[in-house]
Formats: C-alpha cells, structure tokens, sequence
C-alpha cells in the first residue's frame, strides 16, 4: 500500500514528487517510457528561472530527478499501462504486469506534440525541427522558417517566430485554415507571414551535421513536388494529452485534457492532475512544475483528512 503514486514524470511529476517526499509521504513516481518527458528532446532551456545562461533540457530533468529522490522519492523506469479507479484504495499495473496499491493518485503523464511521423522526425527534433515556438523560437533569429498546420496553434506560433524570425510561411494541406477568425485576421495582418496553401511536408533535409536545412514539399492539387530550404520547421498541427491508460475512467475536456474541478482535483476523489497532461494553454516547464507543487500539497491535504499522516 503506498500513500501516493506519480504516474508521469518530466517538471510536473518531479516538481509533485519533490514536494511529496518532503512531507514524508514517500511517494513511488512511475517515469514511463521517455524519463523527463518533452524536456529531454530539447536542447538549450533558457527561460526556467534560476539559470541565467540556460541549461540543457536532460539536464535540468535530471537534476530535478535527483532532488526528488534526495528526499525519499522512489523512481521506477516503467510506465503505467493499467489503472482502476472504481473504487479506493486505488489499483495500478506497470509495463511489467506488477499490481500496485495506492491510497491517492497524481497524473502527470504530459502531452505528445503531434508529428508529421516522417522519417527522422524524432533524431531533427531540436535540431532544426520544432513543435514549440515559446520553447524554442529565440534559436531561430534572422532566420526564414516554415510552419506547419492551419489552426489556432499554427497562427499563434507562426505569430510568435515573426519576433526573431525574417520570413515565416505557413505551410497547410488546404486553401482554407481551421483557425478562428481572430488568430486568422492577426496572422493575416502581420507583413512578416507568407501562405503556402494546399502543400504538405513530404520529407525533411537535412545537412551532414544532422541539421535540419530544408523540405520536400508536395502539392495536395496535382501532386508537384519540390524542394524548399529553411532554417528551421515548426510542428504546430495540435498535441495529444496522454490519457490512454486511464481507460475513460477520468472524466476529460472535449480536447482530451484532463478535466479538473478547481486546483488540480479530477473527477474522482483522490485522484489529482498536473500539468501538460490538463493544460492546453500554456504548455511551459515552469508552470508545469508549479501545477505539480499544487498537486502534492491538495494530495497530501486530502491525505490528512483521510486520516493518513
């Protein structure tokens, strides 16, 4: 029996797992398959406070990682691929078909960026390919970019790069975006953004340092292809909350988000939620890990009313 179980790890996990541990309520956090999270394919963070010349993604992860387990976190490298919340005390079944038995439950599992899923995708990513302009847009300063999508995302990212970028193109599948109309009239109205309508990314290229230096783009008209150099490709086609194990058992916002009922409370009591894995507006390491302090202390709050100290 364990008083509390992370399932998820990266700033929120760690951040909740830290918190937890100090208030000695020994919890076991479950990383999953990519320990860190999205911070672990990114090279350069610069705007998480307390580094004033930037740090490297898997760095700050691991030192997070190891203040947690300084104050007793137990960290499993698996992930949780089963869960029952029907009744409590909780049950869970990691990769490795093993029961655990917990008293409350934090959820901080994150969201994937949606990929194109061309080759190469995962080895370009911080190298020239994106799915983040607030993360990494100021690596990108003079240069004339290319962005993917036809939403809400893509017109605030293509926005945000016209800040360092010369050029940047949105790149989209059809002649008409999915956008509101306001992101679309502010994207619309920035001299800064060109359109390249009904195209799609086919392929990337890259250079032989391994840098992303241009596309293969194809016409979704007449199927025309050509090349396009770049100085860098921002994913901006939506993320995807990773709920899956959850089996419908939370309840979840239209968008896949977990729900939450003021703080970071789910739909089932004793169950808690941080993070990318609920928040689809800002997506940042900092407030992830704030959303993962508040997790640990409404946990450990809800705890003491259940009797456990």
């Amino acid at each position: 029996m364990r008083n509390l179980v992370i399932v998820g790890s990266g700033p929120a996990g760690y951040t909740a797992a830290l918190y937890a541990s100090r208030a000695d309520l020994k919890p076991l956090l479950f990383e999953g398959d990519q320990p860190g999270g999205q911070l672990t394919i990114t090279t350069d963070v610069e705007n998480y406070p307390g580094f004033p010349k930037g740090i490297m993604g898997p760095e700050l992860m691991e030192l997070m990682k190891a203040q947690a387990e300084r104050f007793g976190t137990e960290c499993r490298l698996q992930r949780i691929e089963r869960i029952d919340l029907s009744k409590r005390p909780f049950h869970l079944w990691n990769s490795e078909g093993e029961e655990v038995v917990a008293r409350s439950i934090i959820v901080a599992t994150g969201a994937s960026a949606k990929l194109l899923g061309l080759p190469r995708e995962a080895e370009l990513m911080s190298h020239g390919l994106s799915a983040c302009a607030t993360c990494d847009g100021a690596f990108y300063r003079g240069k004339e970019l290319l962005v993917v999508g036809g939403g809400d995302t893509a017109m605030e990212e293509a926005t945000f790069l016209t800040r360092y970028a010369t050029k940047v193109t949105v790149v989209h599948r059809r002649e008409s975006l999915r956008a509101s109309k306001v992101m679309q009239e502010r994207a619309r109205s920035n001299p800064k953004i060109d359109w390249l309508w009904n195209a799609e990314i086919i392929e990337y290229i890259a250079n032989a340092q391994n840098k992303l230096v241009g596309a293969k783009l194809r016409s979704t008209k007449d199927g025309r292809v050509w090349e396009q150099a770049t100085g860098g490709v921002f994913l901006a086609i939506g993320h995807q909350p990773n709920t899956s194990f959850l089996g419908g058992q939370l309840e979840l916002e239209p968008t896949g988000y977990v729900k939450l009922f003021g703080g970071t409370r789910t739909s089932v009591e004793g169950v808690f939620a941080c993070g990318d894995v609920a928040d689809a507006v800002y997506r940042q390491a900092v407030t992830a890990a704030g959303s993962g302090c508040a997790a640990a202390l409404e946990a450990e709050r809800w705890l003491a009313a259940q009797g456990v100290h």
